[in-house]
């Protein structure tokens, strides 16, 4: 199926995006990779009038260390993160769950930002940057401000982000030594969207897990933090026992999503094996 007619427009900065968007309304979306936007634009589920392309934005793409975080910026494909030598070293999490992401075509082309802001409900970079603890620059009319990943994502494909802001960056706080994470995931077999995907990072110190981040894609109608499998690991040994029993309580307060295709109870299954999975990896490699 063909999109409606659009017109195609190229930011050369981030504040003339900002601009078009003020410009254009509720009838623009911006494009970054396009591989979420293009085939609902295709099926006529999004019907903007005017693309703006923010992918060639100078310092728009790219990563760094700065403060002691790993910035990225929010046009920067999932390829850079996969193959970066400074990803690897600094955040090898990251790296790991960018090589999970769809194909090489898509990883060549999707960007980090894109994947926030559309927050798909089965996406996987929500889930590392909830456990990463990461922070979000946008800009829009109003000037730039600084959105923490906890309460970034409310809903089904809705974000913090207000009307005509621009996500520019993802400010990664890098974790202390004796931190391990790792992300697990169980892709559906064509889109390799997760059906199930977790991400794990904590902190062992003397053998006793001293902080842990977890996160859930694929369940909900949102990524969101396994709060209950997070307080079942601080202050115990670092150890399998202490994994299973927190891995048990993943989908503690959790809403499973409704799917004609799914059966909850096997989602739960799901959910709790890959949590497990996840978190002895991340203790293996904090240990």
């Amino acid at each position: 199926m063909y999109p409606v007619p659009f017109e195609y427009h190229r930011a050369g900065s981030v504040q003339e995006a900002v601009d078009l968007l003020a410009r254009f309304g509720e009838g623009a979306r911006l494009l970054a990779g396009g591989h979420s936007l293009l085939p609902l634009m295709k099926l006529r589920l999004a019907e903007p009038r005017h693309l703006v392309d923010i992918r060639r934005i100078p310092g728009l793409s790219g990563v760094r260390v700065e403060g002691g975080r790993l910035v990225v910026g929010a046009a920067t494909p999932y390829q850079v993160l996969e193959r970066s030598p400074l990803v690897r070293e600094r955040l090898p999490v990251l790296a790991e769950a960018a090589a999970q992401i769809g194909d090489p075509q898509v990883r060549n082309l999707g960007t980090i930002g894109g994947s926030l802001a559309h927050a798909d409900p089965a996406a996987d970079m929500p889930a590392v940057m909830l456990a990463l603890g990461a922070e979000l620059l946008a800009t829009g009319p109003k000037g730039t401000r600084t959105l923490p990943v906890d309460g970034f994502f409310l809903k089904l494909f809705t974000t913090a982000l207000s009307s005509g802001e621009v996500l520019t960056e993802v400010r990664i706080p890098l974790p202390p030594a004796g931190s391990g994470g790792a992300y697990a995931k169980f892709a559906h077999p064509a889109s390799r969207y997760a059906i199930v995907g977790v991400a794990a990072v904590v902190t062992v110190s003397g053998g006793t897990i001293s902080a842990a981040r977890v996160a859930i894609t694929g369940v909900g109608s949102k990524a969101a933090r396994a709060a209950a499998t997070e307080a079942a690991l601080v202050g115990k040994a670092a150890d399998a026992t202490t994994v299973s029993a927190a891995a048990q309580k993943a989908v503690d307060g959790l809403s499973v999503r409704s799917d004609a295709r799914m059966d909850p109870d096997y989602w739960r299954s799901l959910a709790v094996t890959f949590t497990r999975r996840a978190l002895a990896t991340a203790v293996e490699r904090a240990r």
